[in-house]
């Protein structure tokens, strides 16, 4: 009889840790999303959506240039086994045979699978009208294009997860909602600025889509990341635009050499504001910037502060 009520025991307990382990098993079945990401504010993004059920690997490190990277054989090895490939376009990633393209095409990836967060996006262009001519890839720094490229990623992972597709479209409408608020504040802000103070002038010609929709008037030293930077012509055209137009202060962004932007500063009297602003990416986790909302209105703050000063 003991050993009856033993066995009896040992069968009990035997049902009861596989029923466990089939209900682990059917819980595991929802597994997140593998994806791959450009670079850190579309990462961020996809995250910020996508939530607990997205998995999502930045391929272009925070301080590394995203128009010209060099992929690593462990980003080739992510891309093959992700579901599904996120990028922002509009030359960001050096398109038409630059090296996304070429990692793309180096693991057969499927096209199906491959979302641009800029499909709606009305493209500006870099010496507009000249042989020169290229896509600024910078939209993001409007928060007018964050909220278009939010809504691309909402759709993405709708598409891509039906059947979590009611979590994407909750958390994508807070997200673009947030975004709103942030472009409600930026246009007030702007607006209350006067016209002549309205002015900003950074090392790179990255601020277009900002500049061109609230009615600020650009300067720069060069026009993108892979041109030479800084030359004797560039400081002495950046020399020559402070002069003639009187910002309150210089801009720097956190990702350039400062020098440059310090040669203008002593040829034209004119000082460096003490903040830099971001552009091509959002700061580090110990940063004022490290999510891309935070990257926004920290800029509002940069910039607000110095044309007011």
């Amino acid at each position: 009889m003991d050993l009856i009520k033993k066995l009896s025991g040992i069968l009990v307990a035997l049902l009861i840790l596989t029923g466990c382990s089939s209900e682990t098993a059917d819980e595991g079945t929802d597994e997140p999303l593998k994806i791959t990401s450009t670079f850190s504010i579309m990462t961020d993004m996809v995250e910020a959506i996508g939530g607990e059920h997205v998995e999502v690997y930045n391929l272009v490190p925070l301080g590394t240039d995203p128009h010209e990277y060099d992929p690593k054989p462990e980003d080739i090895q992510f891309l093959t086994d992700s579901d599904a490939l996120f990028y922002n376009g509009l030359n960001l990633e050096g398109e038409n045979g630059g090296w996304l393209d070429k990692l793309v095409s180096s693991v057969d990836y499927d096209e199906d699978k491959i979302f641009r967060a800029t499909d709606d996006v009305e493209p500006m262009y870099l010496a507009e009208g000249t042989a020169d001519e290229e896509i600024n890839p910078h939209s993001f720094i409007d928060p007018n294009v964050g909220i278009k490229m939010a809504e691309a990623v909402k759709s993405a992972l709708i598409e891509l997860d039906e059947e979590n597709s009611e979590y994407y479209k909750e958390r994508g409408e807070d997200y673009i909602n947030e975004l709103k608020e942030i472009e409600n504040d930026y246009r007030q802000t702007f607006e209350d600025i006067p016209d002549d103070r309205r002015i900003l002038i950074a090392s790179e010609f990255a601020f277009q889509y900002l500049t061109e929709q609230y009615n600020i008037q650009e300067g720069y030293i060069w026009a993108i990341d892979t041109e030479e930077n800084g030359s004797p012509q560039q400081i002495k055209d950046a020399t020559d635009f402070v002069k003639k137009h009187q910002p309150p202060v210089l801009f720097v962004e956190s990702n350039v050499d400062r020098r440059p932007m310090e040669a203008v500063s002593k040829e034209s009297g004119v000082p460096i504001y003490d903040k830099p602003l971001y552009s091509d990416e959002i700061g580090n986790q110990d940063s004022e910037a490290s999510t891309y909302l935070d990257y926004l209105r920290y800029n509002l703050n940069v910039l607000s502060d110095g044309m007011n000063q």
